[in-house]
Protein backbone atom coordinates (compact mmCIF):
# COMPACT_ATOMS: atom_id res chain seq x y z
CA UNK A 1 0.00 0.00 0.00
CA UNK A 2 1.36 3.43 -0.77
CA UNK A 3 0.61 6.51 0.71
CA UNK A 4 -0.65 9.60 -1.01
CA UNK A 5 1.50 12.41 -2.29
CA UNK A 6 1.08 14.12 0.92
CA UNK A 7 4.66 13.61 3.20
CA UNK A 8 4.41 10.64 5.44
CA UNK A 9 8.50 10.76 6.06
CA UNK A 10 10.87 11.38 8.87
CA UNK A 11 11.61 15.36 9.23
CA UNK A 12 13.67 17.78 10.83
CA UNK A 13 12.06 19.03 13.09
CA UNK A 14 9.70 16.89 15.77
CA UNK A 15 6.23 17.09 14.92
CA UNK A 16 5.08 15.31 17.97
CA UNK A 17 2.55 17.11 20.23
CA UNK A 18 2.85 13.95 22.18
CA UNK A 19 6.73 14.45 22.72
CA UNK A 20 5.96 17.92 23.91
CA UNK A 21 3.15 17.80 26.12
CA UNK A 22 5.53 14.90 28.17
CA UNK A 23 8.14 17.35 28.24
CA UNK A 24 5.99 19.80 29.46
CA UNK A 25 5.02 17.91 32.39
CA UNK A 26 8.04 16.14 33.18
CA UNK A 27 9.26 19.73 33.02
CA UNK A 28 11.92 19.24 30.65
CA UNK A 29 10.38 21.72 28.58
CA UNK A 30 9.10 25.49 29.19
CA UNK A 31 5.39 25.56 28.04
CA UNK A 32 1.43 25.05 29.25
CA UNK A 33 -0.80 22.11 28.26
CA UNK A 34 -4.94 22.96 29.03
CA UNK A 35 -4.46 19.53 31.08
CA UNK A 36 -1.65 17.17 32.27
CA UNK A 37 -4.07 13.94 32.17
CA UNK A 38 -2.80 14.05 28.42
CA UNK A 39 0.71 12.74 29.29
CA UNK A 40 -1.37 9.87 30.58
CA UNK A 41 -2.56 6.62 28.32
CA UNK A 42 -5.99 7.66 27.00
CA UNK A 43 -6.99 3.92 28.42
CA UNK A 44 -7.16 5.66 31.99
CA UNK A 45 -10.27 7.59 30.44
CA UNK A 46 -12.05 4.59 28.88
CA UNK A 47 -14.18 3.34 31.81
CA UNK A 48 -15.04 7.20 32.65
CA UNK A 49 -17.86 9.41 30.74
CA UNK A 50 -16.68 12.04 28.82
CA UNK A 51 -14.63 13.14 25.50
CA UNK A 52 -11.31 12.58 27.53
CA UNK A 53 -8.36 15.85 28.58
CA UNK A 54 -8.15 18.46 25.93
CA UNK A 55 -10.37 20.84 23.86
CA UNK A 56 -13.68 18.94 24.40
CA UNK A 57 -13.18 17.81 27.94
CA UNK A 58 -15.71 20.65 28.85
CA UNK A 59 -18.63 19.07 26.76
CA UNK A 60 -21.00 17.40 28.24
CA UNK A 61 -21.27 13.94 26.17
CA UNK A 62 -24.28 12.45 26.05
CA UNK A 63 -25.85 9.60 27.87
CA UNK A 64 -25.31 6.69 26.11
CA UNK A 65 -22.12 7.45 24.22
CA UNK A 66 -20.44 4.31 22.76
CA UNK A 67 -17.29 3.71 25.73
CA UNK A 68 -14.26 1.38 24.30
CA UNK A 69 -13.32 -1.59 26.52
CA UNK A 70 -10.39 -2.37 28.44
CA UNK A 71 -6.91 -2.46 25.90
CA UNK A 72 -5.13 -5.42 26.66
CA UNK A 73 -2.58 -4.71 29.06
CA UNK A 74 0.00 -5.76 26.27
CA UNK A 75 -0.67 -2.60 24.86
CA UNK A 76 -0.67 -0.62 27.52
CA UNK A 77 2.65 -1.65 29.00
CA UNK A 78 4.42 -1.58 25.45
CA UNK A 79 6.90 1.42 24.14
CA UNK A 80 6.57 3.61 21.14
CA UNK A 81 9.62 1.61 19.81
CA UNK A 82 7.29 -1.75 20.47
CA UNK A 83 4.09 -0.41 19.44
CA UNK A 84 5.40 1.05 16.11
CA UNK A 85 7.25 -2.21 15.28
CA UNK A 86 4.30 -4.67 15.79
CA UNK A 87 2.24 -2.17 13.59
CA UNK A 88 4.63 -2.60 10.65
CA UNK A 89 4.40 -6.16 11.38
CA UNK A 90 0.82 -6.53 10.83
CA UNK A 91 0.27 -4.45 8.09
CA UNK A 92 3.04 -6.34 6.33
CA UNK A 93 1.44 -9.68 6.81
CA UNK A 94 -1.94 -8.02 5.71
CA UNK A 95 -0.83 -6.37 3.55
CA UNK A 96 -3.35 -4.92 0.55
CA UNK A 97 -6.39 -6.85 3.01
CA UNK A 98 -6.43 -3.57 5.38
CA UNK A 99 -6.10 0.11 4.67
CA UNK A 100 -5.44 2.30 7.18
CA UNK A 101 -6.75 6.10 7.26
CA UNK A 102 -4.98 9.03 8.77
CA UNK A 103 -6.97 12.76 9.56
CA UNK A 104 -5.04 15.42 9.83
CA UNK A 105 -5.80 15.59 13.68
CA UNK A 106 -4.37 13.01 14.72
CA UNK A 107 -1.65 12.40 16.75
CA UNK A 108 2.32 11.85 14.75
CA UNK A 109 2.63 8.54 16.39
CA UNK A 110 -0.39 7.24 13.96
CA UNK A 111 -0.04 9.03 11.48
CA UNK A 112 3.19 7.47 10.55
CA UNK A 113 1.76 4.70 10.16
CA UNK A 114 -1.33 5.43 7.64
CA UNK A 115 -1.67 4.75 4.12
CA UNK A 116 -3.63 8.16 3.41
CA UNK A 117 -3.83 11.39 5.24
CA UNK A 118 -6.09 13.93 4.45
CA UNK A 119 -9.62 15.59 5.77
CA UNK A 120 -12.74 13.97 6.59
CA UNK A 121 -14.14 14.38 3.05
CA UNK A 122 -10.99 13.15 1.46
CA UNK A 123 -10.87 10.02 3.82
CA UNK A 124 -13.88 9.26 2.83
CA UNK A 125 -13.13 9.32 -0.78
CA UNK A 126 -10.17 6.92 -0.16
CA UNK A 127 -12.12 4.39 1.38
CA UNK A 128 -14.49 4.23 -1.18
CA UNK A 129 -11.30 3.93 -4.01
CA UNK A 130 -10.63 0.18 -2.18
CA UNK A 131 -13.01 -1.78 -2.90
CA UNK A 132 -10.99 -5.01 -2.51
CA UNK A 133 -9.92 -4.18 1.08
CA UNK A 134 -11.58 -6.04 3.65
CA UNK A 135 -11.14 -3.70 6.44
CA UNK A 136 -10.56 -0.22 6.77
CA UNK A 137 -8.89 1.12 9.73
CA UNK A 138 -10.26 5.12 10.41
CA UNK A 139 -7.94 6.81 12.92
CA UNK A 140 -10.21 9.55 13.11
CA UNK A 141 -13.91 10.03 14.95
CA UNK A 142 -16.85 7.94 15.08
CA UNK A 143 -18.56 10.70 12.15
CA UNK A 144 -15.87 9.63 9.93
CA UNK A 145 -16.06 6.06 10.69
CA UNK A 146 -19.56 6.06 9.75
CA UNK A 147 -19.24 8.25 6.79
CA UNK A 148 -16.93 5.44 5.39
CA UNK A 149 -19.11 2.64 6.04
CA UNK A 150 -21.70 4.38 3.98
CA UNK A 151 -19.45 4.63 1.21
CA UNK A 152 -17.40 1.40 1.33
CA UNK A 153 -18.66 -2.00 0.57
CA UNK A 154 -21.08 -3.67 2.73
CA UNK A 155 -18.75 -6.75 2.58
CA UNK A 156 -15.96 -3.85 4.41
CA UNK A 157 -15.52 -3.84 7.59
CA UNK A 158 -14.78 -0.31 9.07
CA UNK A 159 -12.77 -0.64 12.27
CA UNK A 160 -12.66 2.69 14.51
CA UNK A 161 -9.68 2.08 17.05
CA UNK A 162 -11.04 3.12 20.04
CA UNK A 163 -14.99 3.34 20.55
CA UNK A 164 -14.46 6.52 23.15
CA UNK A 165 -13.23 8.70 20.27
CA UNK A 166 -16.63 10.37 19.15
CA UNK A 167 -17.33 14.28 18.45
CA UNK A 168 -18.40 16.75 20.96
CA UNK A 169 -19.54 19.40 17.61
CA UNK A 170 -21.60 15.94 16.07
CA UNK A 171 -23.17 15.51 19.52
CA UNK A 172 -24.37 18.62 19.96
CA UNK A 173 -27.24 17.82 17.13
CA UNK A 174 -28.90 15.26 18.69
CA UNK A 175 -31.45 13.54 15.76
CA UNK A 176 -34.56 13.52 18.35
CA UNK A 177 -33.93 17.58 18.66
CA UNK A 178 -33.70 17.89 15.32
CA UNK A 179 -36.98 16.21 14.73
CA UNK A 180 -38.22 18.18 17.03
CA UNK A 181 -36.89 21.17 15.78
CA UNK A 182 -38.32 20.30 12.32
CA UNK A 183 -41.76 19.88 13.87
CA UNK A 184 -41.87 23.69 14.90
CA UNK A 185 -40.69 25.13 12.34
CA UNK A 186 -43.21 23.55 10.23
CA UNK A 187 -45.70 24.44 12.02
CA UNK A 188 -44.52 27.66 11.74
CA UNK A 189 -43.81 27.55 7.92
CA UNK A 190 -46.60 25.10 6.97
CA UNK A 191 -46.17 21.95 4.41
CA UNK A 192 -42.22 21.60 4.15
CA UNK A 193 -42.28 20.51 0.38
CA UNK A 194 -44.65 22.95 -0.69
CA UNK A 195 -42.82 25.51 -3.48
CA UNK A 196 -43.56 28.98 -3.98
CA UNK A 197 -43.55 30.56 -7.48
CA UNK A 198 -39.90 30.32 -7.53
CA UNK A 199 -39.77 26.58 -6.93
CA UNK A 200 -38.29 26.80 -3.41
CA UNK A 201 -39.48 25.10 -0.25
CA UNK A 202 -39.79 26.70 2.91
CA UNK A 203 -36.41 25.33 4.26
CA UNK A 204 -33.92 23.13 3.02
CA UNK A 205 -31.47 21.27 6.13
CA UNK A 206 -27.95 21.47 5.64
CA UNK A 207 -25.60 19.51 7.95
CA UNK A 208 -21.49 19.41 8.45
CA UNK A 209 -19.91 16.50 7.42
CA UNK A 210 -19.21 16.37 11.43
CA UNK A 211 -22.14 14.89 12.25
CA UNK A 212 -23.64 11.73 13.32
CA UNK A 213 -25.26 9.41 9.88
CA UNK A 214 -28.83 9.97 11.93
CA UNK A 215 -28.20 13.60 11.45
CA UNK A 216 -27.14 12.74 7.31
CA UNK A 217 -30.20 10.41 6.83
CA UNK A 218 -32.50 13.03 8.45
CA UNK A 219 -31.28 15.57 5.82
CA UNK A 220 -31.42 13.06 2.83
CA UNK A 221 -34.66 12.22 4.01
CA UNK A 222 -35.89 15.84 3.83
CA UNK A 223 -33.99 17.24 0.37
CA UNK A 224 -31.08 18.41 2.27
CA UNK A 225 -27.39 18.32 1.37
CA UNK A 226 -24.29 17.39 3.38
CA UNK A 227 -21.35 20.07 3.43
CA UNK A 228 -17.29 20.10 4.04
CA UNK A 229 -15.64 23.36 5.42
CA UNK A 230 -13.96 22.80 1.60
CA UNK A 231 -16.92 22.96 0.33
CA UNK A 232 -19.95 25.20 2.28
CA UNK A 233 -20.28 28.15 -0.05
CA UNK A 234 -21.11 25.98 -2.86
CA UNK A 235 -23.24 23.78 -0.75
CA UNK A 236 -25.37 26.90 0.35
CA UNK A 237 -25.24 28.11 -3.04
CA UNK A 238 -27.19 24.59 -4.04
CA UNK A 239 -29.53 24.50 -0.75
CA UNK A 240 -30.14 28.41 -1.52
CA UNK A 241 -31.84 27.40 -5.11
CA UNK A 242 -34.09 25.29 -3.70
CA UNK A 243 -35.20 26.46 -1.17
CA UNK A 244 -36.23 30.24 0.82
CA UNK A 245 -34.35 29.11 4.24
CA UNK A 246 -31.61 26.63 4.94
CA UNK A 247 -31.51 25.31 8.22
CA UNK A 248 -27.77 24.61 8.75
CA UNK A 249 -26.48 22.34 11.79
CA UNK A 250 -24.25 21.10 13.80
CA UNK A 251 -21.80 24.13 13.29
CA UNK A 252 -23.14 27.59 14.22
CA UNK A 253 -19.43 29.23 13.49
CA UNK A 254 -19.50 27.48 9.85
CA UNK A 255 -22.70 28.61 8.38
CA UNK A 256 -22.30 32.15 9.83
CA UNK A 257 -19.30 32.79 8.37
CA UNK A 258 -19.72 30.58 4.60
CA UNK A 259 -23.62 32.66 4.89
CA UNK A 260 -21.49 36.20 6.27
CA UNK A 261 -19.26 36.44 3.39
CA UNK A 262 -22.09 35.61 0.81
CA UNK A 263 -23.49 38.45 1.41
CA UNK A 264 -26.02 37.34 4.43
CA UNK A 265 -27.12 39.69 6.90
CA UNK A 266 -26.10 38.92 10.36
CA UNK A 267 -29.77 39.66 11.34
CA UNK A 268 -31.14 37.54 9.35
CA UNK A 269 -29.31 34.62 10.79
CA UNK A 270 -31.09 33.44 14.06
CA UNK A 271 -29.88 30.97 16.21
CA UNK A 272 -31.63 27.48 17.30
CA UNK A 273 -31.26 26.60 20.61
CA UNK A 274 -32.73 23.23 20.81
CA UNK A 275 -33.22 24.03 24.62
CA UNK A 276 -35.64 26.72 23.97
CA UNK A 277 -39.25 26.93 22.37
CA UNK A 278 -38.78 28.19 18.59
CA UNK A 279 -35.16 27.64 19.20
CA UNK A 280 -35.20 31.05 21.25
CA UNK A 281 -35.84 33.28 18.46
CA UNK A 282 -39.45 34.80 17.99
CA UNK A 283 -42.02 33.48 15.14
CA UNK A 284 -41.06 36.97 13.34
CA UNK A 285 -37.32 36.53 13.41
CA UNK A 286 -37.42 32.91 12.11
CA UNK A 287 -40.13 34.69 9.60
CA UNK A 288 -37.41 37.17 8.29
CA UNK A 289 -34.78 34.46 8.44
CA UNK A 290 -32.16 33.29 5.41
CA UNK A 291 -30.20 31.06 7.59
CA UNK A 292 -31.22 29.08 10.81
CA UNK A 293 -28.09 28.27 12.81
CA UNK A 294 -27.84 25.33 14.96
CA UNK A 295 -26.43 25.89 18.73
CA UNK A 296 -22.98 23.91 18.23
CA UNK A 297 -19.00 24.66 17.98
CA UNK A 298 -16.26 23.05 17.79
CA UNK A 299 -14.20 23.45 21.22
CA UNK A 300 -11.04 23.30 19.11
CA UNK A 301 -11.75 25.97 17.14
CA UNK A 302 -13.41 28.41 20.16
CA UNK A 303 -10.05 28.12 21.62
CA UNK A 304 -9.01 30.98 19.93
CA UNK A 305 -9.48 34.61 19.92
CA UNK A 306 -9.12 38.18 18.46
CA UNK A 307 -6.42 38.29 20.97
CA UNK A 308 -4.50 36.19 20.27
CA UNK A 309 -3.97 37.51 16.82
CA UNK A 310 -3.11 41.00 17.90
CA UNK A 311 -0.24 39.17 20.14
CA UNK A 312 0.76 37.96 17.10
CA UNK A 313 0.89 40.78 14.63
CA UNK A 314 2.55 42.86 17.55
CA UNK A 315 5.11 40.06 17.93
CA UNK A 316 5.88 39.10 14.61
CA UNK A 317 5.28 41.91 12.11
CA UNK A 318 4.40 40.96 8.91
CA UNK A 319 2.81 37.45 10.35
CA UNK A 320 -0.14 36.34 7.80
CA UNK A 321 -2.65 34.60 10.29
CA UNK A 322 -4.96 32.03 8.57
CA UNK A 323 -7.55 30.51 10.67
CA UNK A 324 -10.48 27.57 9.99
CA UNK A 325 -13.79 28.49 9.26
CA UNK A 326 -15.19 26.94 12.77
CA UNK A 327 -13.61 29.83 14.50
CA UNK A 328 -16.00 32.58 15.66
CA UNK A 329 -16.62 35.11 13.47
CA UNK A 330 -14.69 37.76 15.04
CA UNK A 331 -11.75 35.41 14.68
CA UNK A 332 -12.74 35.23 10.60
CA UNK A 333 -12.54 38.87 10.50
CA UNK A 334 -9.45 39.22 11.90
CA UNK A 335 -7.10 37.11 9.82
CA UNK A 336 -6.17 37.73 6.71
CA UNK A 337 -7.75 34.25 5.78
CA UNK A 338 -10.13 31.41 6.70
CA UNK A 339 -9.79 27.88 5.03
CA UNK A 340 -10.47 24.14 5.39
CA UNK A 341 -7.30 22.15 6.88
CA UNK A 342 -6.57 21.50 3.56
CA UNK A 343 -6.96 25.08 2.26
CA UNK A 344 -4.45 26.17 5.08
CA UNK A 345 -1.91 22.79 4.12
CA UNK A 346 -2.04 24.18 0.22
CA UNK A 347 -1.90 28.20 1.43
CA UNK A 348 1.24 27.19 3.46
CA UNK A 349 2.93 24.99 0.46
CA UNK A 350 2.36 27.23 -2.15
CA UNK A 351 4.29 30.48 -0.14
CA UNK A 352 7.00 30.88 -2.49
CA UNK A 353 9.51 33.19 0.09
CA UNK A 354 10.43 32.42 3.71
CA UNK A 355 6.86 33.72 5.82
CA UNK A 356 5.96 33.56 9.40
CA UNK A 357 2.24 31.98 9.59
CA UNK A 358 0.30 31.84 12.40
CA UNK A 359 -2.70 29.20 12.33
CA UNK A 360 -5.78 28.43 14.19
CA UNK A 361 -6.70 24.96 13.95
CA UNK A 362 -5.60 21.77 15.59
CA UNK A 363 -2.18 21.50 17.17
CA UNK A 364 -1.21 18.43 15.52
CA UNK A 365 -1.74 19.54 12.12
CA UNK A 366 0.14 22.71 12.95
CA UNK A 367 2.76 21.28 14.08
CA UNK A 368 3.08 18.90 11.62
CA UNK A 369 2.96 21.85 8.76
CA UNK A 370 5.88 23.40 10.98
CA UNK A 371 7.97 20.63 10.43
CA UNK A 372 7.23 19.83 6.88
CA UNK A 373 7.49 23.48 5.76
CA UNK A 374 10.83 24.57 7.66
CA UNK A 375 11.76 27.09 5.29
CA UNK A 376 8.39 29.15 6.74
CA UNK A 377 8.02 29.80 10.61
CA UNK A 378 4.86 28.20 11.82
CA UNK A 379 3.41 28.26 14.85
CA UNK A 380 -0.42 28.04 16.35
CA UNK A 381 -2.16 30.72 17.62
CA UNK A 382 -2.61 29.38 20.65
CA UNK A 383 0.37 29.09 22.98
CA UNK A 384 -1.26 26.36 25.04
CA UNK A 385 -0.67 22.98 23.88
CA UNK A 386 -4.02 21.31 23.75
CA UNK A 387 -5.34 18.78 21.01
CA UNK A 388 -8.44 17.99 19.78
CA UNK A 389 -9.82 15.61 22.84
CA UNK A 390 -11.08 12.51 20.81
CA UNK A 391 -8.95 12.82 17.86
CA UNK A 392 -6.21 12.53 21.22
CA UNK A 393 -8.10 9.21 21.95
CA UNK A 394 -6.57 7.57 18.67
CA UNK A 395 -3.09 6.02 20.13
CA UNK A 396 -0.87 3.19 18.51
CA UNK A 397 -1.86 1.15 21.12
CA UNK A 398 -5.17 0.44 19.96
CA UNK A 399 -4.28 0.59 16.42
CA UNK A 400 -1.64 -2.08 17.51
CA UNK A 401 -4.93 -4.38 18.93
CA UNK A 402 -7.42 -3.60 16.06
CA UNK A 403 -4.50 -4.89 13.49
CA UNK A 404 -3.23 -8.03 15.51
CA UNK A 405 -6.51 -8.75 15.65
CA UNK A 406 -7.41 -8.68 11.85
CA UNK A 407 -3.73 -10.90 11.63
CA UNK A 408 -5.58 -13.15 13.88
CA UNK A 409 -9.00 -13.20 12.12
CA UNK A 410 -10.81 -11.34 14.65
CA UNK A 411 -12.75 -7.77 13.75
CA UNK A 412 -13.12 -5.51 17.25
CA UNK A 413 -14.91 -2.33 17.23
CA UNK A 414 -16.68 -2.32 13.68
CA UNK A 415 -18.98 0.59 13.01
CA UNK A 416 -22.07 -0.35 10.89
CA UNK A 417 -24.84 2.16 9.76
CA UNK A 418 -28.37 0.68 9.62
CA UNK A 419 -29.89 0.35 6.43
CA UNK A 420 -32.67 2.67 7.43
CA UNK A 421 -30.05 5.29 8.27
CA UNK A 422 -27.55 4.51 5.42
CA UNK A 423 -29.89 4.85 2.49
CA UNK A 424 -31.02 8.20 3.02
CA UNK A 425 -27.68 9.25 4.35
CA UNK A 426 -25.89 8.49 1.01
CA UNK A 427 -28.94 10.21 -0.69
CA UNK A 428 -27.64 13.58 1.14
CA UNK A 429 -23.79 12.47 0.88
CA UNK A 430 -24.36 11.91 -3.01
CA UNK A 431 -25.85 15.40 -3.44
CA UNK A 432 -22.70 17.11 -1.58
CA UNK A 433 -20.60 15.08 -4.19
CA UNK A 434 -22.72 16.38 -7.49
CA UNK A 435 -22.28 19.93 -6.05
CA UNK A 436 -19.22 21.21 -7.47
CA UNK A 437 -17.48 25.03 -7.32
Amino acid sequence: MTATALSLQPRPIDPSVDHEIQAIVSGDLVGETCNTDLAAGPWDFDSRPGYGPGASMGDVIPTGAPRQGELPAEYRAASDEELAARIRAAKATLGDRVVILGHFYQREEVVEHADYLGDSFQLAGFAKQHPAAEAIVFCGVHFMAETADLLSQPEQAVILPNLAAGCSMADMADIDQVEECWEQLSELYGDMEAVDADGRVPVVPVTYMNSSAAIKGFVGRHGGIVCTSSNARTVLEWAFARGRRVLFFPDQHLGRNTAKAMGVPLAQMPMWNPRKPLGGSSAAELQEATVILWHGFCSVHRRFTVAQIDKARAEHPGVRVIVHPECPMEVVDAADEAGSTDYIRKAIAAATEPTTFAVGTEINLVQRLAAEHPEHEIFCLDPVVCPCSTMYRIHPGYLAWVLEELVAGRVVNRITVPADVADPARVALERMLAARP
